[in-house]
């Protein structure tokens, strides 16, 4: 099986929702532990890297993404 690339940024779709009803995270902290943080309430939570890879169901955008979105709407503002 395919090891799921993600990186320090992303936002990623995981199994299960959050309490608060939105199952997207951004990844915080990367380590033997990630730290993801809920786009809806902010609330961040540390669980073994393991635990993490098992419950991620996939990338929704990339931090690279983001970075090339922000640019661009710099680009079109000035």
């Amino acid at each position: 099986m395919e090891r799921k690339q993600f990186e320090l940024g992303d936002i990623v779709q995981m199994k299960k929702q959050h309490p608060c009803g939105t199952n997207e995270m951004e990844i915080i902290r990367m380590g033997m532990d990630i730290r993801i943080k809920c786009t809806g309430c902010k609330h961040s939570v540390l669980i073994p890297r393991a635990k993490f890879e098992k419950n991620l169901k996939k990338v929704l955008r990339s931090a690279a993404e983001r970075q090339q979105d922000e640019g661009q709407n710099n680009l079109s503002a000035e």
